[in-house]
């Protein structure tokens, strides 16, 4: 650790003062944030855009799944690009993109045009998210970096929690050009703050992070070290356990189980009022027990509550709180394991961590996409595809926990900061 974070002062960055911890967890919480309000806000109105362009599922579901591609691929490059230029250049690039695709999204007539412009949202995304995490290794540690993580991701939760009630308000007045339309304010907003208030934070650019030779070595180290194998499989798979609600839920809760877009909009609500909970949570069993023993003490809440989310639908017993309630406890579980992964993954790496960053996304967002993918074949008149997936993505998170995370999860503290070469 740096003299400055020893005295906890902001540590020089390109000769400006880095940001402050209220400035960084802020910024953090509107650039991780703009993942949950791209679907948690759009994803109330899926039906209503399934009906308007023929009443396919699957069809909609593309909408979704086309920005999940977009958003993990995306990361590959923009991640050793901003090892090359900086995490600022990118973050005010992909944010305006974002914006300007979420104007066209809103304008569109065909369903093709609407794919198009929310794999455009998803690349802006993954600027946002890559570099969000990237700056944070930058400037901290992985254990420090855990911590403000989870700051942020307090931060997210609330932005998560409001994010249901609000598309589904919006979809029910509005419809579904209304609710899309807020995922570009949310965006401009976020410009605003990064173009005002954040510094580059990348202290020295690596000339060489964009030769393909380069790039492959990288991925090459990255994906073989023990400590990312463990720490992005448990955050894949919790996200994994998250996307299969929020793939499913819509379908689910509305089509299957009758319930309003404006009840389903509650649901959602509670599910982010859960994580924000465990991330406060995550916060105390991280200074007592450190990350190991944060993540391995909560996948006891994620593996309780996938159990109980498939075994309640095999034994019959259907219904909206037989969802809800044990994919709270779920939820709460991942509000421990996803700010400790992410920061925990990129922690090995940190003349690499925009590389290291998108690999984590990449893999994460991979798996989701799949899922997206399966979803769109098989869901129908059942809770199963949710309420079996979810379960599954439990377990999963639980085994790794358990055992990779214990073994391998361990981050050595840098000697100082970050510094590329």
């Amino acid at each position: 650790m740096s003299d400055s974070e020893r005295a906890g002062r902001p540590t020089p960055v390109l000769g400006r003062r880095a940001p402050s911890p209220a400035t960084l967890v802020l910024t953090l919480a509107l650039l991780l944030g703009l993942q949950p309000v791209s679907t948690d806000l759009y994803l109330p109105a899926l039906p209503a855009l399934a009906a308007e362009f023929g009443g396919a599922v699957g069809l909609s579901q593309l909408t979704l799944s086309a920005l999940l591609l977009a958003f993990g691929v995306g990361q590959l490059l923009l991640g050793p690009a901003s090892d090359r230029w900086g995490r600022r250049p990118l973050l005010l690039g992909g944010l305006g993109l974002y914006v300007l695709a979420t104007v066209a999204s809103t304008l569109a007539a065909r369903l093709e045009v609407l794919v198009l412009c929310r794999a455009l949202q998803g690349v802006g995304l993954a600027a946002a998210v890559v570099c969000g995490r990237a700056l944070l290794r930058d400037l901290h540690g992985p254990r420090e970096g855990a911590a403000l993580m989870s700051k942020g991701m307090s931060g997210l939760g609330l932005i998560a929690l409001a994010s249901p009630a609000v598309g589904g308000l919006l979809a029910s007045v509005g419809g579904w050009r209304a609710a899309l339309a807020a995922t570009g304010v949310f965006a401009a907003i976020t410009l605003a703050v990064v173009a005002t208030r954040l510094p580059e934070t990348l202290r020295q650019p690596n000339p060489r992070a964009l030769v393909p030779a380069e790039m492959v070595r990288t991925w090459l180290r990255i994906l073989g070290h023990p400590t990312f194998q463990a720490w992005v499989l448990l955050t894949s798979f919790t996200y994994g356990g998250l996307y299969t609600f929020l793939a499913c839920g819509p379908f689910v809760f509305i089509e299957v189980l009758g319930t309003s877009r404006a009840g389903y909009g509650l649901f959602l609500t509670s599910s982010s009022l859960a994580y924000l909970c465990g991330t406060f949570f995550g916060r105390r069993l991280l200074r007592r027990h450190g990350l190991r023993g944060a993540v391995g003490r909560a996948a006891g809440w994620t593996l309780t509550g996938g159990l109980l989310l498939a075994g309640l639908s095999l034994a019959g017993v259907v219904g909206p709180w037989a969802i809800a309630l044990p994919h709270a406890l779920f939820m709460f579980g991942h509000g421990v394991h996803q700010p400790c992964a992410q920061a925990a993954a990129v922690g090995p790496f940190p003349e690499h961590a925009g590389a290291a960053s998108a690999l984590s996304g990449f893999l994460t967002a991979a798996l989701a996409f799949a899922l997206g993918l399966w979803f769109g074949q098989v869901i129908g008149d059942t809770v199963y595809p949710l309420t079996l997936t979810q379960g599954l993505m439990a377990v999963l998170t639980a085994l790794v926990a358990w055992t990779l995370v214990q073994r391998h999860g361990e981050v050595p503290p840098p000697p100082g900061p970050a510094t590329n070469g």
